[in-house]
């Protein structure tokens, strides 16, 4: 199959042909039909976080199931399904508490001794999130992916994977938003876009979107946004303030940057929580003051939007096709894998939504 292999920081990624092992007992076989550029792996193409290379990038995916390993009940060739990073082994202490997005066996990936599922001759290539969806073909645990159903066009289905997923699930799940109160999000990117819309859903009776890019703004009104801050002044912790008479119940930041992650806690009134969903840099370091918790306001994280992915993204898919998630919005560009350093540059321009990388 071919793939786009990530061998260098900040290096081109040539497309090579690279060999896919056959399904093991509980691992399914996929042909990738579209598949999102993420923030997140630009994170690892940029060198912010470390990977081991040769990688193949790539985690926003859907695809057709291609075969199925001898243990596996779930999917069978043919089924249509949406991989995610959260592999869960459903048996750890995160998994029965209901945390499958924390779960950190690494029993839902090979071993060491185990053959590579990708390889070049026999160099082991490594799946980024153990998915690798800039490739023709993703050999993954059978607790990666949900099945949904067929009439959900591929393209906006890859992009539940993780964007909308993390966006969406940081306003139900991880900060549980309220019907009537008030939201800020920075950052109006896929996830950010994902959850202002997740916002609206919620009920939430004002959301403002901040950002500098005058488009996102704009953008962000289509997916739920009641209000916009033009944060390029520097000012965006005060307008929120003064437009709220006091700060916002929930701020989100959806960028990954210390300086954001501090102004969401900024903005809240008394009692309220900031989620940072954005990946921070390894080694930065968030600065609040120490006062401000005495008026009982939180900072916290969320990881994937704490997901319930085999619960949740078939749910997502029924808002889309009821004309609740805003997805069509999300794509900016439909591009093919030979394009896909074309892609990752468009990613760092911070103008753009996602990019999907369509297969035949």
């Amino acid at each position: 199959m071919k793939a786009a292999v990530f061998r260098e920081v900040n290096v081109p990624m040539e497309i090579e042909e690279v060999e896919v092992s056959k399904p093991g007992p509980r691992e399914v076989l996929i042909r990738t039909k579209a598949a999102g550029i993420c923030h997140s792996d630009m994170h690892f193409f940029n060198g912010t976080y470390p990977g081991q290379v040769p990688m193949i990038l790539g985690h926003e995916s859907a695809g057709i199931v291609e075969q199925v390993g001898s243990d596996v009940h779930y999917v069978k060739p043919g089924d249509h399904v949406i991989t995610c990073l959260s592999v869960f082994c459903g048996h750890c202490e995160q998994c029965l508490t209901g945390h499958l997005s924390l779960c950190q066996e690494p029993e839902v990936n090979r071993t060491e001794d185990e053959p590579p599922r990708l390889h070049q001759a026999d160099t082991r290539l490594t799946q980024f999130a153990q998915l690798g969806s800039f490739a023709e073909m993703m050999l993954v645990h059978e607790h990666a992916l949900v099945k949904i159903r067929e009439d959900m066009p591929m393209d906006r289905a890859a992009l539940i994977g993780c964007g909308v997923t993390t966006g969406v699930g940081a306003v139900i799940h991880t900060a549980a938003v309220e019907p009537g109160s008030t939201v800020a999000v920075i950052g109006c990117g896929g996830i950010g876009l994902s959850c202002i819309n997740g916002a609206a859903i919620a009920g939430a009776a004002r959301i403002i979107a901040v950002d500098m890019v005058a488009s996102k703004l704009d953008l962000a009104r289509k997916f739920g946004a009641t209000d916009v801050v033009d944060a390029s002044d520097g000012e965006a912790v005060q307008k929120v303030i003064e437009m709220t008479g006091g700060g916002v119940h929930y701020a989100f930041e959806a960028i990954g940057l210390k300086q954001t992650a501090e102004q969401a806690f900024q903005m809240l009134r008394n009692g309220g929580t900031a989620t940072v969903i954005g990946m921070i840099p390894p080694g930065d370091m968030v600065s609040l003051h120490g006062v401000d918790f005495l008026f009982e306001k939180k900072i916290q994280g969320s990881m994937m939007g704490s997901n319930r992915f085999r619960v949740d993204m078939p749910r997502f898919v029924d808002f889309y096709l009821q004309g609740r998630l805003h997805l069509d919005d999300l794509v900016s560009k439909r591009i093919a894998l030979s394009d896909i350093n074309e892609g990752m540059a468009a990613l760092e321009t911070g103008e753009i939504a996602r990019s999907v990388i369509m297969f035949d």
